[in-house]
């Protein structure tokens, strides 16, 4: 059962400077990156069949991009490179009051269309995932991403969302992106959010109360990540916490994507009526699951490095 993952596959450039400025930072680490990017090389690397649409320049870094996603067995038929627009780079700084310095030179990422995507066989696909962090800034990809979903929302997939909210790119926006991303929360079966993200989509004070609009508000069974604390788990408007793994973090890069990953992989194990059929324990243990790959993630410097070792006892 294939999942499609669409959206950003980019370059992040992170300084290695401890607590530098970019404008004063000299060192640099070359990371492929994006969470559509990443969600679907945790998917491959779980085992299952996952293709990735998304558009990189047709120079070094979306060689890169592509070769990397090849390795963990990702299809790449879908990923497209254009000549015209060089490989979306982010650059990024951690500095000493936990604030990032932040340059997002975008380029071909955003420049994925309809007419790119439009050969895409639904009937080859089980789930798709929308987790894109930039699909809802203004250019191609946006008009690409909800064209999909409206496809999808016609047929018996699995839709699945993760808005991926970043401050740096909506700074401005607040309120398109809140708008867009219900679009997205109305109509598809599965979402993640942190819990930064469901204050901000709800104008909630709480975590509870955020989880009540969004029970109230869609149909989705859906998780808000709440990191060491856990994840809540709302099936059916029913609350329930799914513990967090006990770890030694090194990086928490990639492991919402991780977590996304894995429950994607395991759903794409069952068939819809099995799925539709789940009550909270079924889900629990899919959720609990998710947890254990985002903390397996966490022990390791960089997400694809970590993704090298995801399956190692998840699914015990």
């Amino acid at each position: 059962m294939k999942i499609l993952c669409i959206g950003e596959a980019l370059i992040d450039m992170i300084c290695t400077d401890n607590a530098s400025s970019l404008a004063n930072g000299e060192h640099f680490l070359k990371k492929p990156g994006g969470a559509p990017t990443n969600v679907a090389a945790a998917i491959a690397a779980l085992g299952g069949e996952v293709l990735l649409a998304a558009k990189v320049g047709d120079d070094p870094f979306g060689n890169q991009l592509v070769n990397v996603m090849k390795d963990f067995g990702v299809s790449t038929v879908w990923m497209v490179r254009d000549r015209n627009y060089f490989t979306t780079i982010a650059f990024v700084s951690l500095m000493h009051d936990g604030e990032r310095d932040f340059v997002f030179n975008r380029g071909a990422d955003g420049q994925l269309s309809i007419e790119d995507i439009d050969g895409i066989d639904l009937d080859e696909c089980f789930i798709i995932h929308f987790g894109s962090a930039t699909a809802f800034l203004p250019g191609p990809l946006q008009a690409a991403y909800t064209s999909l979903l409206d496809k999808a929302r016609n047929t018996n997939k699995i839709i699945s969302f993760d808005p991926n909210y970043r401050q740096l790119l909506f700074s401005h926006d607040h309120q398109g992106f809140i708008q867009q991303s219900w679009n997205f929360l109305k109509q598809c079966h599965f979402f993640k959010v942190s819990d930064e993200e469901a204050m901000l989509l709800t104008h909630s004070s709480s975590i509870n109360e955020a989880a009540t609009i969004f029970a109230n508000h869609t149909t989705a069974t859906f998780a808000i990540t709440l990191g060491k604390e856990g994840t809540m788990l709302v099936h059916r408007g029913q609350k329930t916490m799914v513990p967090s793994i006990a770890v030694k973090p090194v990086d928490t890069t990639g492991a919402g994507d991780a977590f996304v990953g894995a429950v994607l992989y395991q759903l794409s194990k069952l068939s819809l009526p099995v799925i539709e059929a789940m009550n909270t324990e079924d889900w629990r243990t899919i959720i609990y699951n998710g947890n254990k790959a985002g903390a397996r993630t966490c022990e390791y410097h960089g997400a694809m490095e970590a993704f090298k070792n995801l399956s190692e006892g998840i699914f015990e």
